[in-house]
């Protein structure tokens, strides 16, 4: 996403750039290996730059929000509330809404980025349920108003669509304030706080590589699992997770596609987790009184994790649908594909030897009871 905006920005300023695939796939690799920075020599400042993107965070809203209110010329508010289009060619625009919907979902995933540090956080069991609660209400209530803003001052959509930036908002921005100065500003912000957001995924991902590993649940577990000396980090899962990351860039040299397929997997997966885990919660509630915990949503758990479950069942069997008909090899959601052949090969590996090697953190914590 960052080498496209790069690109964007380049396209913006300089009229005669052509879009080469492997520029993309080196600005890739490029913000992977400054997230590994971050990650590595520069690990024990990570909670101050975290700290400070934050603050970045809040100023930003306001560095973007405030001159698009401004400097945009604004719709109509019944034809930016009522007016519906359906460019997908589905039968229905309420069908085309809901596969739709696949797209901003985007922005409810990843919010359990911080249980992957639960072991390296003090008084996690308290300290991480606080922190995903807090940061879900004023990203919510910011991310509506940043809807509601684009929504009115988004002008010709076809004309936003087709910009020779490739990125909408980019066009947006341009658009509102008629400068070059102000929409490389506005579009660094964006860029920076993706940077941190790569950052942060990094660090999330290989403590999640070396928790699994640990517990013996990955291919190589024995070396995955192991601390580095003096680094006080998973050094090696950070080295694979950048390492994996990197070379998944290098498809976008062949195909866009099958990247594309990739990276719509991951959303799938992630949503599917969540599926499971919510549905175990309440199977467990259903058995009797959950185990002694600090942190409880009280009686009205039961009600929010089936609405939840309620929420997530369309949203997930829709994020397997193209987003447009005619159907074609470009423009196919491969994620069906790619998911079965995950689990396939996932249910291979744990049935011939993960089952008799992996240790379930449950049951490592029952045995020390």
């Amino acid at each position: 996403m960052i080498g496209g905006i790069l690109q964007g920005l380049i396209a913006l300023n300089k009229a005669d750039y052509v879009y080469e695939p492997f520029h993309a796939t080196l600005l890739a690799i490029g913000v992977v290996t400054f997230s590994v920075v971050f990650n590595t020599s520069l690990a024990e400042r990570l909670p101050l730059i975290e700290g400070i993107v934050l603050i970045l965070h809040l100023i930003g809203f306001f560095v973007i929000i405030i001159p698009l209110w401004v400097m945009a010329p604004r719709g109509d508010a019944s034809t930016v509330l009522m007016n519906f289009t359906n460019d997908g060619g589905w039968s229905s625009k309420g069908l085309a809404a809901m596969i739709g919907l696949t797209s901003p979902m985007s922005v409810l995933i990843g919010y359990d980025c911080s249980v992957h540090l639960a072991e390296e956080i003090q008084d996690a069991s308290w300290v991480v349920p606080r922190a995903i609660m807090w940061s879900v209400g004023p990203n919510a209530t910011m991310g509506f108003l940043m809807a509601v803003t684009l929504m009115f001052t988004l002008g010709d959509l076809d004309a936003v669509l087709d910009t020779v930036t490739g990125q909408p908002f980019m066009q947006v921005f341009f658009n509102a304030t008629q400068s070059y100065a102000a929409t490389n500003i506005m579009c660094i912000v964006v860029v920076i706080l993706l940077l941190s957001c790569c950052i942060s995924e990094v660090a999330a991902a290989s403590r999640q590589i070396w928790s699994f590993a640990r517990d013996g649940g990955l291919p190589g577990s024995s070396w995955l699992s192991q601390v580095s000396p003096g680094w006080n980090i998973p050094l090696r899962s950070v080295c694979v997770s950048i390492a994996v990351s990197s070379l998944l860039s290098l498809i976008n040299l062949g195909s866009s596609v099958a990247l594309n397929a990739i990276n719509s997997l991951g959303g799938v997966s992630i949503l599917c987790s969540y599926y499971i885990t919510i549905s175990c919660l309440i199977w467990r509630r259903m058995q009797g009184p959950l185990p002694s915990h600090r942190w409880s949503l009280g009686k009205y758990g039961m009600a929010i994790n089936i609405a939840s479950l309620c929420f997530l069942t369309p949203i997930t069997f829709f994020s397997f649908w193209p987003l447009q008909t005619p159907v074609t090899a470009q423009n196919m959601n491969w994620s069906s594909v790619m998911f079965v052949a995950t689990l396939s090969v996932a249910l291979i590996y744990y049935y011939f030897k993960a089952r008799h090697v992996y240790t379930a953190p449950a049951f490592a914590i029952k045995r020390r009871e």
